[in-house]
């Protein structure tokens, strides 16, 4: 079963800002996300409670995991250098 994925407000707002070849890029894993949450160079994020980080080239994108609801609740998307400033 896929997963339902979900955005944070300005996290969505982010991705409609880049250019063509990011946003396809990062959408083609939000769909691979979808259907296995748990891809191969998924982590987990340090000094963060049960936020995962998938890795899309200069990009990071942080989300949250509801199994038992079978969600995922992307918290930001960002360049590495910025994306895990609080």
């Amino acid at each position: 079963m896929k997963y339902s994925i979900y955005f944070k407000k300005g996290t969505k707002k982010f991705l409609d800002r880049l250019d063509k070849i990011q946003k396809k890029r990062i959408k083609e894993r939000l769909l691979i996300l979808s259907d296995n949450p748990f891809p191969e160079n998924v982590k987990t994020v340090v000094g963060m409670e049960n936020v995962l980080r998938l890795r899309i080239g200069d990009f990071r994108l942080l989300y949250i995991l509801d199994r038992n609801e079978k969600e995922i609740y992307v918290v930001k998307i960002d360049k590495r250098s910025r994306v895990y400033r609080k």
